[in-house]
Order: structure tokens, then sequence, then C-alpha cells
């Protein structure tokens, strides 16, 4: 079975270490600055390269307490914004992995990044939480629950209650 989500989240692999926090991705000296000037500056303070390199499907991958710090929607938007198709890190912050899935963006934990190089491709398959790298090897990711990948699928929270109160009232959304 594959996921609603389409195109499944492929691409280069941008790895990050541990702690990574969300002034980070979303500086508080732009935070009133429109997103896609915010999103220029995303996690350039760690990698220089990253928001312009940065490809539509790419997969970031941390270490530890990823999106760590201030409750900023900014932060998961702006990476949004940038192309990211997932972020896979070995824990996050509980507010940045809340807001990622409230705004769609796929965020999987995965207990062991070690063959997750940077530069590898891969392809992530969130059905079976399994990343798949380029060289065949599987990296195994802890499962999204079903009603979080069907509120995924939608594009986040908002568009997927759009959706299921449209069906309620027995209208197309």
């Amino acid at each position: 079975m594959t996921s609603a989500l389409a195109p499944a989240p492929a691409g280069r692999l941008w790895r990050f270490g541990d702690n990574i926090d969300t002034d980070a991705m979303a500086p508080a000296v732009l935070m009133k600055a429109p997103l896609p000037v915010l999103a220029r500056h995303c996690l350039a303070s760690v990698r220089p390269e990253f928001p312009g390199r940065v490809r539509p499907g790419d997969v970031l991958v941390a270490g530890a307490n990823f999106g760590i710090g201030s409750s900023r929607e900014q932060a998961p938007q702006a990476l949004r914004e940038l192309g990211v198709g997932a972020v896979v890190a070995q824990s996050f912050g509980g507010l940045f992995y809340r807001n990622a899935i409230n705004l769609g963006l796929p965020v999987l934990v995965c207990a062991d990044t070690s063959r997750l190089v940077d530069g590898a491709h891969a392809v992530l398959d969130l059905d079976t939480a399994q990343l798949r790298l380029d060289d065949g090897s599987v990296a195994a990711c802890e499962p999204i629950p079903a009603f979080l990948r069907a509120m995924l699928a939608a594009g986040g929270l908002v568009p997927h209650l759009k959706a299921r109160l449209a069906r309620e009232r027995g209208r197309p959304h």
C-alpha cells in the first residue's frame, strides 16, 4: 500500500547533528518577514549552503532533540517552503513534532541514523516507516499512527479538518 502523499519524499539526505533548535530554522530577527525570506535563512547558521541547495523531496536527517526551543510554527513552515520532504531524527522537540504534523511535514523517529550519511539518496515510505537507501539498505523508523498519516496526506491539520467537515455536511471539499 502506498501513502496518499504523492510523491513519496525522495531525494538527497541532509545530515544535521543533535540539539538543532527552532531558532536555527526560523531566526528570531526574521520572524515578521514573509515566509520565502525566512526560508532563505533556514538552518543557514548550521549549514550555510542548505537553504540554497536543498531540493524538493530531500530528507533532513538529524540526531537527538531536533526542533527543541520555542514553539515556532515558522520552523516547519520554512522547511516545507524549501521543499523538504520529511525529517528523520533520533528524537524531536515535542512542540516542533506536533507543529510539523499539523503543517503537513512528515517527521519520523529513527533510533539508528548512523547509516544515513550526508548526500546519500533515499526514498521514504511513510506506510512502512522505512527509509530505503540507494545502496539497498533500509533504515527502520517508528511508524506514524494511521490518523496522523491521514492528516499528513491531507496536507496538515486545517486541510484535514476542512475535508472532514465537508464530508460530514455531505459536500465535497
